[in-house]
């Protein structure tokens, strides 16, 4: 909201200013941006999930310029470095963006972008992970106890399809990033299901910056610690996942115990098909990216945003919009993940996986 003002003349000059200005979004130092060519910041978290780059920001991208032809979207992945998604958007500030789409790598150090912001009347949309701060414009993500329940409630089935009781041994959970406001919710909707199951959680880790690397690390020491009495792993997404599967193969585990994911990544889809993960979750990324465009947009022209429900942080009422995960194992990859167009068969199906698509009926025999 900009500050009242109290005008005791008006002169032709004023008069245009202020024409201006109601037609127009107020930036940084009193400069006035036009809504038609307004810079927008988006600031994505990380490399070691393939989605940001290849499905967030282009996603994201092809919406500004639907929306706004001559807009220009300023973009930063902080590589997991909090300090580095400070400076990048530092220099966003710097280059007169006129809205900043955050996804912070911490949702707790973030709050200091918002605040700086804010100082340059710079609105901030938190995209995917909540920041911790009361002056963020709107809230988009997904939800995110929902996502952990899903996860929980098809590994859980899994083993009892299997004719496993929780006498025959207990669960690993790998989760993800201390630094995740997300992460701590997949977990809590994950215990949430395991704890009423029956089954024992043998250990879990909070994977530092989602590292598949940390995740294999620490898999491979609780198989020495437990050994088969692993019956499931609970991963947090389907990097952490392939980390967990690696170790699993290292220490020569066979059969592999079913292995939770998310995010639908290649990678995660292609080891569904060869049997050695058992699920991710999917999430409808391009509607998410597309609706954070549309929102940035709004607020460029000093549009409303209502959102669909809300959420209190420290006490404010943010606008939040939280959209359904869908839990995916090898039937769900065609009608669920392909059919929405997420990625193509032959993203998917490359050679090495030609056979297995084939086996899940992708492709022709």
């Amino acid at each position: 909201m900009r500050p009242a003002r109290s005008i005791r003349a008006v002169t032709p000059a004023v008069l245009a200013a202020v024409l201006l200005v109601g037609c127009t979004n107020a930036v940084t130092g009193g400069t006035v941006v036009d809504p038609d060519t307004a810079r927008i910041g988006l600031l994505l978290p990380d490399s070691v999930t393939a989605r940001y780059d290849s499905a967030d920001r282009p996603f994201f991208e092809e919406r500004i310029t639907e929306l706004c032809a001559r807009c220009e979207v300023l973009y930063g992945n902080a590589d997991g470095d909090t300090a580095k998604q400070r400076q990048q958007a530092e220099a966003m500030l710097t280059q007169g963006v006129a809205a900043l789409v955050l996804d912070p790598y911490d949702g707790k150090a973030a709050a200091s972008i918002v605040t700086l912001a804010r100082g340059r009347g710079v609105p901030v949309i938190a995209y995917d992970r909540l920041i911790d701060s009361p002056d963020i414009s709107a809230y988009i993500s997904f939800d995110n106890e929902l996502v952990g329940r899903l996860q929980a409630q098809s590994l859980i089935a899994r083993l009892e399809a299997e004719g496993l009781t929780p006498a025959d041994g207990g669960i690993l959970m790998v989760n993800g990033s201390p630094t995740d406001n997300n992460a701590s919710l997949f977990k809590a909707g994950a215990h949430e299901v395991i704890d009423a199951s029956g089954f024992e959680v043998l250990a879990e880790f909070d994977t530092p910056g989602w590292e598949p690397a940390k995740a294999q690390d620490w898999v491979t020491g609780q198989i020495t610690r437990f050994g088969d009495r692993i019956v499931g792993v609970y991963a947090a997404n389907d990097p952490t996942a392939g980390g967990a599967i690696a170790s699993l193969k290292a220490a020569g585990v066979s059969p592999l115990p079913p292995v939770t994911g998310q995010d639908a990544e290649v990678a995660g889809l292609q080891r569904i098909l060869t049997g050695d993960q058992y699920m991710t979750v999917y999430k409808a990324l391009r509607p998410q990216a597309r609706l954070a465009a549309e929102l940035a947009i709004d607020l460029v022209n000093d549009r409303q945003i209502d959102g669909e429900t809300s959420i209190d942080v420290q006490g404010s009422t943010v606008p939040t919009y939280l959209l359904d995960p869908v839990a995916v194992t090898a039937s769900d990859i065609g009608p669920v993940v392909i059919a929405d167009g997420f990625i193509t068969l032959e993203q998917l199906c490359t050679p090495d996986y030609e056979e297995a698509c084939r086996a899940a009926g992708l492709v022709a025999a």
